[in-house]
C-alpha cells in the first residue's frame, strides 16, 4: 500500500501487526500495550522526533523513518517533532564527551536538508510537524524543577554513557541531565500513543513515557529500532566514514552496499529494504555474493529507481569483475591540476581529504594497461583521462 493512499480504516491485521513490531525493531516497551493498542482499530498518534544536528541522512537514519511510513500504511497518524530547541543543547546519547551546542540559524538548515532526504521516505505533506522551541521556550523555572522531580540523579547515573564519562574522569554538564526531561516532555505536549527513535534513544523515550503517566496524559509504547552497522562494521557514521548515505549516486550507493560485511546482509535486507522475510532467507541460502547484489539492487530501486540500479549493477560488474570502465562516469572539467579538478568539482571534498586519499593509493589513474597510483598533489588532469577516487567513483576528465 501507497504512502498516498492511507486506508479509511486502521488495518489491525494480526501479521501485519507482528511484522510492524518486529521486523527492524530492537525492543517494545511494554509491547503487551503495544499489542492492545494495534489490535484495537483506534488511530494512533504515532511520533517520531530528531535533532538535526547534522545534514546528511544516511541508512541508519531511515530506518525509523521507514517505520514511521509501515505504521502510516496501516492508517495511523503521523507526529513529525523538529527539535530545534533540544538540538541547540545537545543530546549526550552515544557521546563519551559534551556535545557542541548549535545556533538556531544552524538548525534549521540542518532541517532544510535533512526534510529534502527524508521525502525519499515520506510525503511531508501528510505528517503532522512541530517544532518544540514552541514550548520548551517557553517554560518558568518552577515548572522544569515540577517536571525534574520525576526523575532521580541515579537514574540519570545509570546512563552507560555518564558512567563511562564518570570512570574517564570527564564532565558531565547539568544541563545533559536535563535533555531527557525536555524531550520526554515532547511526548506530553503532543501525547502520544506511540514514539518511535533508534535503539540509542531508549532512555530518552522512556522517560517521556514517565511523564506522560506522571502528568494524566495517554500511556504511551515505546518502540525502538534497530541501529545499522556501517560499511566497516562499526554504528553507521559520518565520523566513521563508513556511511552509506540517501543521497550517494547509484553507482556510489551500490558499491558500498557490495563492501559491507557478509554477516550483515540479513539485517540490512530485514530494516532497509520491503522483501518478505520469507523470500530473503530464500535468498541467503544461496552464493554470498548473488545476495549483496539483491540487497544493493533492492536498495538503490529505493532511493534512485529500478533503471538506475540496473545500471549501476551492470557498472560494478564491468569494474570489479571483468576489469573494464563503465560507459556512464562522471565527467568533470579540468582545472589542470588533479587535485583542484577534484576539490572543485565535488568528487572530494578538500586538499587535505586529497592528501589523505592519496596517501592511502585510493587514487588512481585508470588506463587498458591498469591503474597507476597518484601520490603527487602537483599531478595533472588531462583530457580524456579516467581516474579512479576511493573505491566507487569513477571520474573522466573533459
Amino acid at each position: 500500500m501507497s504512502w498516498f493512499s492511507r486506508p479509511a480504516k486502521v488495518d489491525t491485521n494480526e501479521r501485519a501487526v507482528d511484522e510492524l513490531l518486529t521486523r527492524g525493531v530492537a525492543s517494545v516497551i511494554p509491547r503487551e500495550l503495544a499489542v492492545k493498542k494495534l489490535r484495537s482499530g483506534e488511530r494512533l498518534r504515532v511520533y517520531l522526533g530528531i535533532d538535526p544536528t547534522g545534514s546528511q541522512l544516511h541508512l541508519g537514519h531511515s530506518v525509523p523513518l521507514r517505520k514511521l511510513k509501515h505504521f502510516a500504511d496501516l492508517g495511523h497518524s503521523i507526529v513529525f517533532l523538529v527539535g530545534d530547541f533540544t538540538a541547540r543543547i545537545g543530546d549526550p546519547s552515544g557521546r563519551d564527551t559534551l556535545r557542541e551546542p548549535l545556533t538556531r540559524m544552524q538548525v534549521e538548515e540542518n532541517f532544510k536538508d535533512y526534510k529534502r532526504q527524508a521525502q525519499k521516505i515520506l510525503d511531508f505533506s501528510r505528517v503532522e510537524i512541530h517544532y518544540n522551541h514552541e514550548w520548551l521556550s517557553k517554560l518558568t523555572f518552577e515548572e522544569i524543577a515540577k517536571l525534574a522531580s520525576n526523575f532521580t540523579v541515579q537514574q540519570m547515573l545509570e546512563r552507560d554513557m555518564f558512567d563511562q564519562r564518570i570512570k574517564g574522569g570527564k564532565p558531565i554538564a547539568l544541563h545533559e541531565f536535563l535533555y531527557p526531561l525536555m524531550v520526554g516532555y515532547d511526548s506530553v505536549v503532543l501525547d502520544v500513543d506511540v514514539e518511535l527513535g533508534g535503539s540509542d534513544q531508549e532512555f530518552n523515550m522512556l522517560a517521556g513515557r514517565t511523564l506522560q503517566r506522571a502528568l494524566g496524559k495517554k500511556d504511551k509504547f515505546v518502540l525502538t529500532t534497530k541501529l545499522i552497522e556501517g560499511t566497516d562494521g562499526r554504528k553507521m557514521s559520518k565520523t566513521y566514514n563508513n556511511a552509506v548515505y540517501l543521497d550517494d549516486a547509484p553507482g556510489e550507493m551500490y558499491g558500498k552496499l557490495m563492501s559491507i560485511k557478509d554477516e550483515l546482509v540479513k539485517t540490512y535486507f530485514e530494516a532497509l529494504t520491503d522483501v518478505p522475510m520469507s523470500e530473503v532467507e530464500e535468498i541467503l541460502k544461496g552464493h554470498p555474493k548473488e545476495a549483496k547484489q539483491r540487497l544493493a539492487k533492492e536498495i538503490v530501486t529505493l532511493y534512485h529507481g529500478k533503471d538506475a540500479a540496473e545500471k549501476a549493477a551492470e557498472n560494478f560488474e564491468k569494474m570489479f569483475s571483468k576489469g573494464e570502465v563503465p560507459e556512464d562516469v562522471q565527467e568533470v572539467k579540468s582545472s589542470g591540476l588533479l587535485r583542484e579538478t577534484l576539490v572543485r568539482n565535488g568528487v572530494i571534498a578538500s586538499n587535505s581529504e586529497f592528501s589523505r586519499l592519496a596517501l592511502a593509493g585510493a587514487i588512481r589513474r585508470v588506463s587498458s594497461q591498469g591503474e597507476i597510483k597518484i601520490i603527487d598533489a602537483k599531478a595533472p588532469a588531462p583530457p580524456g583521462i579516467i581516474f579512479r577516487v576511493g573505491k566507487h567513483r569513477i571520474v573522466k576528465i573533459k
